[in-house]
């Protein structure tokens, strides 16, 4: 059980359970150590997927950051709405989607939006829907994830020069996403991440060589951010460190970004000796993980997570006499991003009383357009 009770809200009559909890001004510490860990602002494309709220986004606004990333279409309006003028939406739009990226383009002319291609297929796809429009996008690049993206090979150098010269599209740079680098020491970190850059750079030189602008190459996520962080000319787009959660947390110690996020449930049941059924079941936290690496409680220690199904956790505590019919717990989340997404709003901790809620508007996947 923690000691330090940073989380413990001093008016839980405020908080409906099971219910996400942010903290401000612990977003705010995470806000102002992404700037610093950068070097400054400018060199930041934060991603928003964590924690789709437009009010996070104004926090960063405010602190000088103006580029971001998103995945969705709704998240790239919400974050215009907000008042961003620089978004990436770090995804292959086909289909339907490639019109609604038009659309939010013309609702909102004065942003400038840029999508990803992996392929001279999916750059095609764009450039002939874009009926006389003009298209910013970035090549995909996959460094070793496998997930998406155009291997890095001597072809890449060749799809480069090749969309460079397609009409309605106007090639920006490389997004090299490398979620699959994750040792938990950093000098391992580091050493798996500059093995993986290095084609990247000598892309660069190539490039150079050819005449070419030198490309905006935006790279890694909150893992390798401490990494990219050290390379010159790199823009960074660290997503999880804005809310943090359990899995990051005790894997990357060399980032000490602050938890910013919690679930608080209730007990609503001793049914056995031994044994409490809270109100977190997995349709309010994350459930891809095994059982035991869902959540952990910040206030209960000595317990066995034994069940969970969609409205019930059922827990075996070695406290049981001591633990009352809707006593409050604590629970920090192992992977905060799809935890947001399962709720509607989120309740507003400053100096441990609930002052407001947030709404958790890019959990849509459509808001508008």
């Amino acid at each position: 059980m923690q000691t330090d009770t940073w989380y413990e809200v001093h008016n839980p009559n405020q908080i409906f359970s099971p219910s996400l909890l942010v903290y401000k001004e612990r977003i705010e510490f995470n806000i102002a150590l992404m700037i610093q860990i950068a070097g400054s602002a400018d060199r930041l494309v934060p991603h928003v997927k964590t924690h789709k709220m437009a009010e996070v986004t104004q926090l960063q606004l405010e602190a000088g950051i103006t580029k971001f990333k998103c995945a969705t279409i709704a998240e790239a309006e919400m974050l215009a709405q907000t008042g961003a003028k620089w978004i990436l939406i770090a995804y292959q739009l086909v289909g339907p989607n490639i019109e609604r990226l038009f659309a939010l383009q013309n609702k909102y002319p004065e942003v400038y939006f840029a999508s990803l291609v992996d392929s001279h297929a999916s750059a095609q796809q764009l450039s002939k829907s874009s009926a006389g429009r003009v298209s910013n996008v970035f090549i995909d690049v996959n460094n070793g994830m496998d997930r998406s993206g155009f291997p890095i090979h001597h072809g890449l150098l060749e799809l480069y020069q090749e969309i460079a010269q397609m009409d309605h599209l106007q090639l920006q740079g490389l997004h090299v996403y490398d979620g699959h680098i994750r040792e938990a020491v950093f000098a391992e970190r580091k050493a798996h991440s500059d093995a993986a850059f290095k084609p990247i750079q000598q892309i660069q030189t190539s490039l150079k060589q050819a005449g070419y602008p030198a490309p905006m190459i935006i790279a890694g996520g909150s893992p390798t951010f401490t990494v990219h962080a050290q390379r010159t000319a790199v823009y960074c787009s660290p997503g999880t460190c804005l809310l943090w959660d359990w899995g990051y947390g005790e894997r990357f110690l060399d980032q000490p970004f602050q938890h910013a996020a919690v679930i608080a449930t209730r007990v609503i049941s001793k049914p056995a000796e031994n044994i409490i059924t809270i109100d977190l079941g997995h349709k309010a936290v994350a459930a891809e993980n095994p059982i035991d690496r869902r959540f952990k409680f910040l206030n209960l220690d000595r317990y066995e997570v034994l069940s969970q199904s969609e409205e019930h956790g059922v827990v075996r505590v070695a406290h049981w006499d001591r633990i009352q019919l809707g006593d409050l717990l604590y629970a920090l989340p192992y992977h905060i991003c799809p935890t947001v997404a399962l709720h509607e709003y989120a309740a507003v901790v400053e100096n441990h009383t609930v002052l407001d809620k947030w709404p958790i508007l890019a959990r849509r996947r459509i808001i508008s357009v």
